[in-house]
């Protein structure tokens, strides 16, 4: 018997079909349970899969819930960062996984827990006395001191790092649950099997490790990041939807989304039965959603057609980093970077070191960017749809290096491709590994058992709520400047 079709049979067997028990009430203080679901669609966990994962969808029919909007552009890094302070990417400083650590050209520097300044909901519970459980909340690598403990998120190098906190919880954990698995690596592959077996040993271990804190540590506060609905649907989407352009009709993974998302629902189940009483309040949310990616614009490829990104010898024929090119900078105005949305920077005189673009040319340029770019049509001479944001214009503040653009390409469903050597504006082919699925606009929010709460369908709830919702089931203000409102409050 395969792993994958062991985990299918428990999973089935193991969700219950009715709300689960409660453990007694415990000293009548509240406890909020905040569970995060990466990349969780409402199409599938309100509609699709409702009646397949009865844990969840009790939950939602006996609570409040709603889509839960996302920030712009919806990606994991910085976006549950936003929602556990309430803050914007701007203010944060955070754009992505990358960001510019200055205007030099020495390429981009991944963001780590020490890039994010702004409380965040478990850092005010800890300044109040409450205990806080925190388990891989993106960014938290590497982990940093809470009242209680936390472990590391996806960013984790290896399980030789000090991933948690205190550091010598990693010990205890190794010891009582085995290594902790962050993140399935390598998913960008071809092979479905691997991506599939992968993701339920993440989540077994995931769940297991919560079930061992929430066991033996005390806690007011518990949040988790569960990345497996993530890493499934950007490895099998085209498998799973009818209509994605490369999908096949009667394929063998065609319900492998939805055995997981039963098998996932079972060990939420179990949490819920073991630790939720009638004093917890239980968030289920995700950052963002997902849908079909058609392909990958080129974008770098683009801007040197266009005359903005030029080099000192011919570009090679074989798919190469823009870094790793000779980028002449005394005649480039604009290069790009990929993803799953674009990021734009302009070559600016007395900004970066070669800058071509007088300041006072510098709106005019980037306005003539906007327009082209949001003229662009895809490979069959159909407009986009693209949108070239500024960022001072979505955004609160633009700490750090913001970039002179953010470009959302076909609607979230093409995305930006920062290599060179493709001899087309658009690929079908990731230049990073196979990828099935992009980002979408809106997540899940379900609220349950919130003392004086609304009940039922909510809508308007935005990321930015997330946080000012727990700050408000304990009673305590948000963090100063947040953006959002308490979903208590809602309708």
């Amino acid at each position: 018997m395969r792993l994958l079709d062991k985990f299918k049979k428990k999973g089935v067997e193991e969700s219950p079909s009715e709300q689960p028990k409660r453990a007694p009430a415990g000293n009548g203080q509240r406890k909020v349970m905040v569970l995060g679901l990466d990349c969780a669609p409402p199409e599938h966990v309100f509609d699709e899969y409702a009646s397949e994962i009865p844990n969840l969808t009790k939950l939602r029919e006996n609570g409040a819930w709603g889509k839960l909007d996302s920030i712009v552009p919806p990606i994991t890094v910085p976006a549950w960062m936003c929602m556990m302070t309430s803050k914007d990417p701007g203010t944060l400083g955070i754009y992505g996984f990358r960001n510019r650590k200055d205007h030099t050209y020495d390429g981009l520097t991944f963001a780590t827990s020490w890039a994010v300044k702004e409380p965040t909901a478990w850092d005010l519970l800890s300044e109040a006395g409450k205990d806080c459980i925190v388990m891989s909340v993106p960014p938290s690598y590497p982990p940093k001191k809470v009242n209680g403990v936390q472990i590391g998120c996806f960013l984790t190098p290896s399980n030789d790092a000090d991933y948690t906190w205190p550091k010598e919880l990693k010990g205890e954990l190794e010891a009582a649950v085995g290594d902790y698995i962050f993140d399935i690596r390598n998913f960008r592959t071809d092979d479905t099997d691997y991506i599939i077996d992968e993701a339920y040993k993440m989540t077994e271990q995931r769940f297991k490790t919560a079930d061992y804190l929430l066991s033996t540590k005390p806690w007011d506060f518990f949040a988790m990041v569960e990345m497996g609905p993530d890493r499934l649907n950007h490895g099998i989407w085209s498998f799973i939807d009818p209509n994605h352009p490369r999908h096949e009709p009667g394929n063998p993974y065609l319900e492998s989304l939805r055995d997981y998302y039963r098998y996932l629902d079972g060990k939420i189940g179990e949490i819920l039965d073991k630790h939720v009483d009638d004093a917890t309040t239980v968030l289920v949310v995700s950052d963002h959603g997902a849908k079909a990616m058609v392909g990958g614009i080129c974008f770098n490829e683009w801007l040197a057609s266009e005359g903005y990104l030029s080099f000192a010898e011919d570009i090679p024929s074989e798919i190469t980093p823009i870094d790793k090119l000779p980028i002449d900078w005394s005649r480039t105005t604009a290069w790009g970077d990929g993803g799953y949305y674009g990021r734009l920077f302009l070559n600016v005189e007395g900004r970066e070191p070669e800058g071509t673009i007088p300041a006072s040319d510098y709106e005019w340029v980037r306005d003539e960017l906007v327009d082209k770019i949001e003229s662009m049509v895809d490979h069959e001479g159909n407009h986009l749809g693209n949108k070239a944001l500024k960022p001072e214009e979505i955004y609160k503040d633009q700490n750090r290096v913001a970039p002179d653009l953010i470009v959302i390409f076909g609607e979230l469903r093409w995305r930006s491709v920062g290599s060179l050597g493709h001899g087309s504006t658009y690929t079908f082919e990731n230049d990073t590994g196979p990828d099935e699925a992009n980002h979408a606009e809106q997540g899940i929010f379900i609220m349950n058992n919130a003392p004086g709460g609304p009940s039922g369908e909510l809508q308007g709830l935005h990321l930015y709520d997330v946080h000012c919702t727990i700050m408000d089931l304990f009673g305590l203000d948000p963090a100063p400047g947040a953006l959002g409102k308490s979903a208590l409050r809602a309708n």
